[in-house]
């Protein structure tokens, strides 16, 4: 009985090195993964909220509702926007902005 117990113990032993070798496909897999999807979607989060933070009156903005209109104003959490062409006022969260509209854009239908 002892025997197979310490036969079994040296197994066990003999094989951590094994496990090591298992592990490592693992790790690169998962350092691919951080390096291809989970840091640049961090740096688009950091970009956003720099620009969520920078907003201001007159600025004109997009919404992920594909509304394009010009800040009229500005609270915590929340913007007026002025939506051409009756000149509408709608009120919207901070976070629905998704993007500011280039001058370009902006001119066009």
């Amino acid at each position: 009985m002892e025997t197979y117990l310490v036969a079994a113990f040296l197994q066990a032993k003999d094989s951590g090195g094994a496990l090591g070798w298992g592990l490592l496909p693992l790790i690169l897999i998962f350092a691919i993964f951080y390096f291809l999807l989970i840091m640049p979607q961090q740096r688009r989060q950091k970009k956003w909220q720099h620009m969520l933070g920078e907003l201001k009156a007159g600025d004109k903005v997009v919404t992920s509702g594909g509304l394009r209109g010009t800040i009229i104003s500005l609270r915590d959490d929340a913007l007026q926007l002025r939506v051409p062409p009756d000149n509408l006022r709608l009120e919207i969260s901070r976070s629905a902005v998704v993007s500011l509209a280039n001058p370009e854009e902006g001119g066009k239908s």
